[in-house]
């Protein structure tokens, strides 16, 4: 006896301040179940695109915070588009 699982996925999106954008990443990542993040300026323009994976941890993240962090700093506002895996 088999049984399949759908994955479906929902994205949610977040404004928030340069100076707020590395740490709500960080947050949404510990959350788990992501499947990817976007960055975009407020004109809705894709900056970076971070996929992630499950054994994407600790420091194989540094060079993205490091990406982030310098996006950032020249962004006033942005956008986070999160894309979440939802078990059915």
């Amino acid at each position: 006896m088999t049984t399949d699982t759908q994955n479906r996925t929902r994205t949610e999106e977040f404004k928030v301040e340069g100076g707020k954008v590395l740490d709500t990443i960080k947050d949404l990542i510990h959350q788990g179940n992501i499947r990817r993040i976007i960055l975009k300026n407020e004109a809705g323009k894709t900056l970076i695109e971070i996929p992630l994976t499950l054994g994407l941890v600790g420091a194989a993240l540094l060079p993205v915070f490091a990406a982030v962090g310098a996006l950032a700093a020249v962004a006033t506002r942005m956008v986070i588009v999160v894309e979440k895996v939802d078990q059915a």
